[in-house]
């Protein structure tokens, strides 16, 4: 990407969720895209787990991951997780619908983390959303397929009964 103040080439600004440029010192944040993602548009020179394309730096709450351009899937360092569910959260009304069941199939799949190549542990959340999530314990990172992360930040904190809820999230 060119910086759009004096068009001189940009880089992706270490450890950061934006693009500076290295003539003019202009930073560049992308635009968030539908899913709340800022894509930086700087290949991670590994693949995603599911289509096999290159991830893609980028971030979310104003913290670095991995990114599908294609499946939408992130790979989040566990450490920044949970951070990233706190501030998501605070921004973010709860939902009901984030509390379906899980789709207890996706306890058979066996994907392989994108760093190291071994086979990551699928297991269910033990967190609130009712999702099915792969983890590396080697290399500390989290796979969430697309929508998982939403229904993490969108279900219903347990620690809050029902009748607290807007009733229309209530039904």
């Amino acid at each position: 990407m060119n910086c759009p103040n004096c068009g001189a080439a940009m880089r992706l600004k270490d450890d950061a969720d934006y693009l500076l440029c290295d003539y003019c010192q202009t930073p560049h944040f992308p635009d968030l895209n539908s899913d709340g993602v800022r894509v930086l548009g700087e290949p991670a020179g590994i693949f995603c787990p599911i289509c096999a394309i290159s991830l893609t730096h980028a971030s979310v709450a104003r913290e670095r991951i991995l990114y599908c351009e294609r499946c939408r899937g992130m790979l989040i360092s566990m450490d920044l997780f949970p951070e990233i569910v706190r501030d998501l959260r605070s921004r973010r009304e709860a939902s009901i619908d984030a509390a379906r069941p899980p789709d207890l199939k996706d306890l058979d799949r066996q994907i392989r983390c994108p760093k190291c190549s071994a086979i990551m542990d699928t297991h269910p959340y033990c967190g609130p959303g009712n999702i099915i999530i792969d983890t590396c314990e080697n290399c500390a990172q989290n796979w969430l397929d697309y929508g998982e992360l939403d229904r993490v930040v969108r279900a219903p904190d347990p620690a809050v009964p029902m009748s607290f809820l807007p009733t229309k999230q209530r039904t």
